[in-house]
């Protein structure tokens, strides 16, 4: 059972009735090993990147049924930071989602500030997406939508009911219809994907969907000019809370929490929540609180060479 659920998470589905008996073989060989390996070492601690699929996967699983203590390792959306958490990563980590939790926090106004000014765009690793400077004007009335790698696991395992990125897209040139009048949508494609859904959004504006792709201007100075962000889970929602900035989701977010982000959690619930643009809101205070705990008690400080505190739950 453990493998079968690893290989439906696997990036790559075997195509043939021999490669997947082969595959599942396989994981059935990995899990075994390592719920034997820790039951013979009951003081050693699993470490994987990421430990979301496949392989990986089925190591962790077998770690984890051998009651050995894990940690999932894996980036982090804030700079100079690191992942390291007991559960998993990314919505599948130990981010609290009860606002509650968070009402010991103080919020730390200068730790955000220091991080905020040290954001810095992704570089691009395609010719048709860039990071250049740019002018927005006042009257420019639109919310940002960072697109994201079509095949990364937030988008596999965790984009919710609109099943991927290319259902997104069309979920808001759906959507778009809703927005108040004079507003756009404004997307950018990820400047590390492989695989370009310019024809798709091309397509929507054609059909007279109101959105503008705009692959040009960095993505932190659409952050900064826009009205909020929509995205299904994507890192540069959280970022554009440093800027005080709506947050709408459709997926599954480590940041999902009520007050924090607005849920999209169907086509109509969108539309509804695109409709009242000019309105939208959020709990600053707890947004505050929330931030201050990711950057100081969660993530991991990293300068490049160590880690600079240890991190680990026992709970």
């Amino acid at each position: 059972m453990r493998a079968r659920a690893c290989l439906a998470r696997a990036k790559r589905q075997p195509k043939t009735v021999v490669g997947r008996w082969l595959k599942l073989a396989f994981l059935k060989g990995r899990y075994n090993w390592a719920r034997r390996y820790f039951t013979d070492h009951p003081q050693a601690v699993a470490l994987c990147w990421q430990g979301l699929t496949g392989t990986r996967r089925a190591f962790m699983q077998g770690a984890q049924d051998a009651g050995a203590q894990c940690l999932f390792a894996e980036l982090a959306p804030l700079p100079d930071r690191r992942t390291l958490d007991p559960l998993g990563v990314n919505a599948e980590g130990s981010v609290p989602r009860d606002p509650a939790f968070y009402d010991h926090v103080e919020a730390d106004a200068d730790l955000l500030d220091s991080l905020r000014a040290s954001f810095v765009a992704r570089a691009p690793r395609r010719g048709d997406v860039q990071q250049k400077a740019a002018q927005f004007s006042p009257q420019d009335c639109f919310l940002f939508v960072p697109l994201q790698v079509p095949d990364d696991s937030q988008m596999t395992l965790f984009a919710g009911w609109c099943g991927g990125l290319v259902g997104f897209i069309d979920a808001l040139a759906a959507a778009s219809a809703d927005l108040p009048v004079g507003w756009h949508l404004r997307l950018k494609e990820h400047p590390s994907s492989k695989s370009p859904v310019t024809a798709q959004v091309l397509a929507h504006i054609a059909a007279g969907a109101r959105t503008v792709l705009d692959n040009d201007t960095d993505s932190f100075a659409q952050i900064r000019a826009s009205a909020g962000v929509v995205t299904i889970n994507s890192s540069m929602g959280l970022q554009a809370m440093f800027w005080d900035k709506p947050v709408i989701i459709t997926g599954e977010a480590l940041y999902d929490i009520k007050g924090v982000v607005a849920k999209a959690d169907s086509q109509p619930a969108l539309a509804a929540l695109l409709r009242q643009a000019d309105t939208a809101a959020f709990d600053a205070a707890l947004r505050g609180r929330v931030l201050t705990w990711l950057a100081r008690d969660y993530y991991i400080v990293f300068d490049g060479t160590q880690l600079q505190r240890s991190y680990f739950h026992n709970d």
